[in-house]
């Protein structure tokens, strides 16, 4: 099994390169990139310019129009964000510098990606945290229960709620309930967005933890909503298979009461393979849903992705991208590891 493991960790290499490789061709191919901004940005202050009557080689390039930028500029422009090589040099050089853990430098913030992505750490590990401890605090009783009585009303109606659930986008359910339930609306109970009251530094220790649960109620739901389905059928399908087992016939034949079997017995072997999905936690930095995020005003990893892509603030998307990925990729090598933890009958081979 140790071997499994280690080509496990192998692969982990050539899969990191193709990720990265892939959305680095692409986002350096698609149009409006960081030197097009720049160009357009020069251009509308030239035009500014030549229009207020500066004159001089701003007029004239204003007059020249957009198309008209001197190609000296245009090659410096480029060479400055190190677009007059060819991308398989770029991309050689990234990650180079990713090796050495350098992500490099924001076009937008000029700080250093990996200080602009450490300050979002707090918010986006607060909302992944609490969404995944939520999840399995509510999914895994609602499983049982619905394993127990499994064909009652209950049953059929918890269904129809966890997959209706299920079908909706959590940004679409958190726009709703911020109609519904944000300031403004008719049931004016939960704030419109943000993570924390704006008075955050003033208010009493009691104060702190009622603004803060009225911050993320809202986004903790929405973001909880899309798990919950598969959570809650995983852990009615595998309780379902260990009441239908001999040991657990066994043990109602020796007279234990209906509660110790469930609990201690049944579930104990139903947990195993929802147990194997703790591997993922410590992804739980990147928890944060880019729309949900937007749509709260959170100010968190997926927002500050949202936007370096709407901004073409490449350096920071592809941070993101090498945390998020390295993050999945340990996840399942280590969910397998506790699946191996768990269930000693499992041998990988």
């Amino acid at each position: 099994m140790t071997a499994y493991f280690v080509r496990r960790l192998l692969l982990i290499i050539p899969t990191f390169l193709g990720i990265t490789l892939a959305v680095f061709a692409v986002m350096h191919f698609v149009p409006g990139g960081p030197v097009e901004r720049q160009i357009m940005r020069v251009q509308m202050a030239a035009m500014t310019e030549g229009n207020g009557g500066g004159g001089g080689a701003a007029a004239a390039v204003s007059g020249r129009g957009a198309s008209d930028l001197p190609s000296e500029a245009v090659e410096e422009i480029k060479r400055y964000y190190g677009f007059d090589k060819p991308i398989h040099i770029r991309y050689a050089q990234w990650l180079w510098k990713v090796v050495h853990l350098d992500l490099g430098r924001s076009y937008v913030y000029q700080d250093p990606v990996w200080d602009v992505i450490k300050s979002r750490f707090p918010v986006s590990i607060f909302l992944g945290l609490t969404g995944f401890l939520l999840s399995y605090l509510v999914c895994v009783p609602l499983g049982v229960m619905k394993a127990v009585r499994h064909g009652s009303k209950f049953d059929v109606v918890s269904s129809a709620l966890v997959f209706l659930g299920y079908s909706v986008p959590g940004w679409a359910l958190g726009t709703a309930l911020l109609v519904l339930l944000g300031g403004g609306s008719f049931w004016d109970v939960f704030p419109l967005g943000g993570f924390r009251p704006d008075n955050w530094e003033y208010l009493s220790p009691w104060g702190k933890i009622t603004g803060q649960f009225s911050h993320m109620f809202l986004p903790v739901v929405a973001y909880m909503v899309g798990s919950f389905a598969t959570e809650t059928i995983l852990t009615k399908n595998s309780m379902m298979e260990s009441l239908g087992q001999d040991y657990v016939r066994t043990a109602f034949a020796k007279g234990l009461s209906e509660r110790r079997v469930i609990f201690v017995h049944a579930l104990r072997n139903s947990l195993i393979p929802i147990v194997t999905g703790l591997g993922h936690v410590i992804s739980l930095v990147l928890a944060g849903s880019f729309l949900i995020e937007r749509v709260f005003n959170i100010d968190g990893m997926g927002y500050l992705g949202y936007t370096a892509l709407l901004q073409r603030d490449y350096p920071v998307a592809l941070g993101i991208l090498v945390i998020g990925s390295m993050l999945m990729l340990v996840g399942n090598i280590l969910s397998d590891a506790l699946y191996a933890v768990v269930d000693p009958r499992i041998r990988f081979k």
